[in-house]
């Protein structure tokens, strides 16, 4: 590397947090970026390590070590052209992706890793800055049409490859903008939408075609979907919210996180919301049910809401501080995170299960009971712990478990595997020929890095497909 003691010098420095009283008053992005000279020192932490084993973390197989050395040594042309060259949009990862590969960094053994993400920021922010991203086009065209049925991080990911290789492609999304949950699920103040905007500019001038509103196997049929285009790419996310049927479930102020969070997004980007449909928090006591990353989307929402108060539930115990035995390195460490919404303010409640919703005499949901739990599997309440809570405000953020199945899936009549996710071959196709699948339709419920390596892969299947 650039320089072999520089681990040894340096110490770990990431990009920094605007201050909690100013960013609760607005929705810009929370993280401030580290300036170039720090960046360059964050780079010269990369060790020559022999076997990166960040380059297991990472999902997109990203060439972490030769742009970290590239970064420290300014060369930033040449590291957006490595980075670029196994990630289509290090804008996005680089602010939501949890950085599997810091989890990786062979210095994390005994030191802080190497502040991988940081880097990548830096490096795709100085490329636009510089102006230095453009389209690419392919040098002639194949008269193949693809269909991409979905424009989350897969789909985008997808598409992008498949033009480049010359193909005519189309992407579908059934909301009113492209971004799937880039656009919708992830909140303005973690990543904001100009991102999604600016690449779809470079997209199109490739040659992509972005058709909105567009549900297949609703507005459009899959009959006429499967005539028109030689390959479909399904790429619609996983998108069954994970319920919880206790007692009160019905009541007027339980939601789904993906309920709440589309709203909000869809007001900061000026759209007119009737007050009939919006979910506010302001002023309500606030109760989050997942103590996952949406469950921490929710709770950033709900205060610059100005929530009165607000809590987040979680079923299993509490992670340690630190990683913990039972997840050494390499692996993804157990432990506990601090996002920038627990940074906030709001109470995290561990190892506790909702048992009933509560209502007042015109069906509003008042509060919620719930009773502390034993360790997983089992989950068994501990008697004398039950407790109640108020909450005019509930809001469901367990995850998901898998593909929406009726429309699209059950009229293509694609196989599914036994967790319920749309089944694919190596080459991720489906037991339908000519229709494919990537992403979280596939895998289930994963990081945006697992969607934009399988949309690439799976771009990679479609091309060979279309050369038979």
């Amino acid at each position: 590397m650039g320089k072999v003691t520089g681990f040894l010098e340096f110490q770990r420095e990431t990009i920094g947090r605007r201050p909690v009283a100013e960013r609760l008053n607005d929705w810009f992005e929370v993280y401030q970026p580290l300036p170039e000279d720090k960046t360059k020192l964050q780079g010269a932490r990369c060790m020559d390590c022999g076997v990166p084993f960040c380059h297991t973390g990472c999902p997109l197989t990203n060439l972490i070590p030769d742009w970290n050395d590239l970064a420290y040594r300014g060369r930033w042309k040449e590291a957006i052209r490595a980075l670029h060259s196994t990630n289509n949009f290090p804008e996005f990862t680089s602010r939501i992706c949890p950085a599997p590969c810091e989890s990786a960094c062979v210095l994390g053994i005994n030191e802080p890793p190497v502040a991988i993400k940081t880097i990548e920021r830096a490096i795709i922010d100085h490329a636009w800055n510089e102006g230095w991203i453009k389209p690419e086009t392919p040098t002639e065209r194949t008269g193949k049409r693809v269909a991409v049925v979905g424009s989350g991080p897969a789909g985008l990911a997808a598409a992008q490859q498949l033009a480049r290789a010359g193909h005519l492609v189309t992407v579908f999304e059934k909301a009113d903008r492209i971004g799937g949950l880039l656009r919708y699920g992830i909140p303005d103040f973690k990543m904001e939408k100009h991102h999604i905007d600016r690449r779809m500019e470079q997209m199109k001038a490739e040659g992509v075609t972005f058709k909105t509103n567009a549900h297949i196997g609703v507005d459009i049929s899959v009959k006429d979907l499967r005539k028109e285009f030689h390959a479909v790419l399904l790429a619609g996310g996983a998108e069954a919210p994970r319920d919880l049927k206790v007692p009160g479930r019905q009541l007027k102020g339980v939601h789904f996180a993906m309920e709440y969070l589309p709203l909000n997004n869809k007001r900061n980007a000026g759209d007119s919301v009737p007050d009939e449909q919006w979910i506010s928090a302001e002023g309500k006591n606030v109760i989050i049910i997942g103590g996952g990353d949406t469950g921490a989307d929710c709770l950033g929402t709900s205060h610059r809401h100005k929530a009165k108060s607000i809590r987040q539930f979680e079923i299993m115990p509490m992670p340690p501080a630190e990683r913990s035995g039972s997840t050494p390195w390499p692996l993804w460490p157990l432990m506990l995170r601090e996002e920038s919404s627990h940074e906030e303010g709001g109470q995290r409640h561990w190892a506790i299960l909702t048992t009933e919703f509560l209502g007042d005499e015109n069906g509003n949901v008042r509060a919620l009971k719930a009773v502390k739990v034993g360790p997983a599997p089992k989950f068994e309440p501990i008697p004398g712990s039950e407790e109640e809570f108020a909450a005019e405000l509930v809001l469901l953020a367990m995850g998901f478990v898998g593909p929406v199945k009726n429309g699209l899936i059950e009229q293509l009549g694609v196989e599914l595997d036994n967790r319920g996710n749309v089944k694919a071959d190596e080459n991720y196709m489906t037991s339908v020929p000519g229709v494919f699948t990537a992403g979280d339709m596939r895998r289930g419920q994963s990081l945006v890095v697992w969607a934009m390596a399988e949309g690439r892969k799976a771009a990679e299947g479609i091309s060979q497909y279309l050369q038979e």
